[in-house]
């Protein structure tokens, strides 16, 4: 059993996310004769937070040997568009700024993040993309809004 241990340690540091992505598709970028080829990969999130708010992100996928092995570090370019796929509700109050997706795009050291944060001045939802790193993140960044209806005001928590 206690070989059992550093298994489950690994598995855990490999699990992807915190919140499901669907793939919406990918296209390839660089051909590779062993291994999966570089792709760009288009992915949705649901907004967890918020119904009827999806967000799809752009992001390269390093393929090769490393990157069909999980061992590639993908690079820091993402981009992201946010819109309203269905009526907005709130099923509880939001904070004025919270991290909704964040995902591994290296073995240990670098991470994916989306933020959502509110524009309570213009009743706007404002989602940023980024990388970070341990030591050194990624100044490479995107921004999308989607505003909401002013009949509607976001309920931020206290």
């Amino acid at each position: 059993m206690p070989r059992l241990a550093p298994a489950l340690l690994l598995a855990t540091l490999l699990l992807p996310a915190l919140a499901a992505a669907e793939v919406v598709g990918e296209v390839d970028t660089v051909f590779k004769f062993i291994g999966p080829d570089h792709k760009i990969i288009v992915e949705a999130y649901d907004d967890p937070g918020v119904r009827g708010v999806t967000c799809y992100v752009s992001r390269a996928k390093t393929g090769g040997i490393k990157g069909g092995l999980g061992l590639a570090e993908d690079k820091s370019e993402a981009s992201i568009a946010c819109r309203q796929t269905g009526p907005i509700a709130f099923p509880k109050p939001v904070p004025q700024q919270e991290e909704m997706y964040s995902e591994r795009i290296s073995l240990i050291f670098k991470k994916l993040r989306v933020v959502r944060m509110v524009d309570a001045a213009r009743n706007t939802l404002v989602y940023l993309t980024y990388s970070d790193r341990v030591i050194e993140g990624s100044p490479q960044n995107s921004v999308t809004a989607v505003p909401v209806d002013r009949n509607t005001p976001i309920p931020l928590k206290r």
